[in-house]
C-alpha cells in the first residue's frame, strides 16, 4: 500500500520537530553543556552561512569581507546593551541604554544592510578575483576601525573590547540564567538554543521563500550571464544591491545574538578566517542549495571541536603521550578534510539540482 508523499513530507517535519527539541537534552545528557554550547555556535553560523549565500551561492558574487557586518551586529548590540557607553560618555549617557532584544536585533540588522549596501554599490562593476579583493578590504577596514575607535573618543573600546553585554531578556527572564519549567529546570544554553534555534527557522524560511520568488530568480540569471540577465530586463544593479543588503541583514542579526550569547566582542573576534570559515560552510555544502549551506554550516561548527575533543585521547591511546597540540593537529586535520571532499565533491556535500547540471555539462564539453 502507498502512502501519500504529502503525509510522509508532514510526518518527515514532525519528526525533526521532535528531534530539534530534545537535542539539547540529549546532547547535553551525553556530552555535557559544552557541546550544547556549541551547537548554539553552530546556529550562529548556519545564519551566517545563509547570508552568504545569498551573495556567493544565489547572485554569483564572491565576498571575501562578509564578517564585516557579523561585526556590525554585534558591535551595536553591545553598545546599546552594555554600560559601555555611560561609562565613556557620562554627559550624555546617565546609565546603561540597556535596549530589549526585540528592538536591538532589528535595528542591528537594519544598519548591517545599510553596510551590504554601502559595499555593493562601488563593486556593481566587478566581478570574481576583484569584487573578492574589494570586499576583503571591506572587511579588514571595519575590523581596523573597531580596533581603533578608542580615541579621541572611546566608541569601540579598542582591543580590549566591550564587556557586561546583558544577554537577550524574553518576558523579563534573562536567557543566560537557568528557568524551572514544568518542575524541569532548563540551564541558560539551553534556553540560548531555543531562541536560536527559532530565529534560524525563520532565516530559513527567508531564504526559502527567496529561493523561489522572482527575485531569487533574477539572482540566479545573473550568476550565470549577467549580460543575458540585463538583456532580458533585469535590472542587475537593484538586484545585485538587494544581494547585498538581504544577505548583510542576516549577518546583522546573527552578530547581535553572538554578542547577547557571548557577553564580550572585540575585533579579534571578527578577522578574515572568519570570513573565510563562513566562506567554506557555502561552498563544502553546497553553494545555492539551503540545505547543503546548513549541512555545511554544521560539519564546519561541529568537525573541529570534535577533532579537538579527539586529539588527545587518541594520541594517548596510540603512543602513550600528545605529541602534537591538540590545536595544531586540529587544524591540519580540518584541511585535509577540506581538500579530500572539495577533490571527490567538486560541486559539495548537497549541490544544487542546477549546479549538478552545469558540473556534469563542463564534465562532457572536456
Amino acid at each position: 500500500m502507498s502512502v501519500d508523499p504529502k503525509l510522509k513530507a508532514r510526518l518527515g517535519v514532525v519528526l525533526i520537530g521532535v528531534a530539534l527539541a530534545v537535542l539539547p537534552f540529549v546532547v547535553g545528557a551525553g556530552f555535557g553543556n559544552s557541546w550544547v554550547r556549541i551547537i548554539d555556535f553552530a546556529l550562529l553560523y548556519i545564519m551566517l552561512a545563509l547570508g552568504l549565500n545569498i551573495v556567493v551561492g544565489f547572485a554569483g558574487l564572491l565576498d571575501l569581507g562578509y564578517i564585516a557586518f557579523y561585526a556590525v551586529g554585534a558591535y551595536l548590540y553591545a553598545l546599546l546593551s552594555s554600560p559601555h557607553l555611560a561609562i565613556a560618555f557620562p554627559q550624555v549617557f546617565a546609565a546603561s541604554p540597556g535596549w530589549p532584544v526585540w528592538a536591538v536585533l532589528p535595528l542591528g540588522a537594519l544598519v548591517a544592510g545599510l553596510f551590504g549596501v554601502l559595499l555593493g554599490a562601488p563593486t556593481l562593476k566587478l566581478r570574481g578575483d576583484y569584487l573578492a579583493i574589494v570586499t576583503l578590504g571591506f572587511g579588514e577596514i571595519i575590523r581596523i576601525f573597531l580596533n581603533n575607535l578608542n580615541a579621541p573618543a572611546n566608541i569601540t573600546n579598542g582591543p580590549q573590547g566591550i564587556n557586561n553585554i546583558a544577554a537577550a531578556q524574553i518576558g523579563g527572564h534573562a536567557l543566560n540564567r537557568p528557568l524551572e519549567l514544568f518542575g524541569v529546570t532548563l540551564p541558560g544554553v539551553y534556553l540560548q538554543y531555543y531562541f536560536f534555534l527559532a530565529l534560524t527557522l525563520l532565516v530559513i524560511f527567508i531564504c526559502l521563500r527567496l529561493q523561489d520568488s522572482r527575485l531569487g530568480r533574477a539572482w540566479v540569471a545573473i550568476r550565470e550571464d549577467e549580460v543575458a540577465a540585463r538583456a532580458c530586463g533585469i535590472n542587475t544593479r537593484n538586484v545585485k544591491l538587494l544581494a547585498f543588503g538581504l544577505g548583510a541583514t542576516f549577518g546583522g542579526v546573527a552578530g547581535g545574538l553572538f554578542a547577547g550569547f557571548q557577553g564580550f566582542v572585540s575585533p579579534e573576534s571578527f578577522g578574515l578566517l572568519e570570513s573565510i570559515m563562513v566562506l567554506c560552510m557555502v561552498v563544502l555544502g553546497g553553494m545555492g542549495n539551503i540545505a547543503g549551506v546548513i549541512l555545511g554550516a554544521v560539519l564546519l561548527a561541529l568537525l573541529p571541536e570534535a577533532l579537538r575533543w579527539g586529539a588527545v585521547p587518541l594520541q594517548q591511546t596510540l603512543f602513550g603521550k600528545v605529541l602534537i597540540d591538540p590545536e595544531s593537529l586540529r587544524l591540519l586535520l580540518f584541511g585535509i578534510a577540506l581538500v579530500v571532499v572539495m577533490r571527490w565533491r567538486p560541486a559539495g556535500l548537497w549541490p544544487s539540482a542546477l549546479r549538478k547540471r552545469e558540473l556534469a555539462a563542463h564534465g562532457e564539453a572536456a
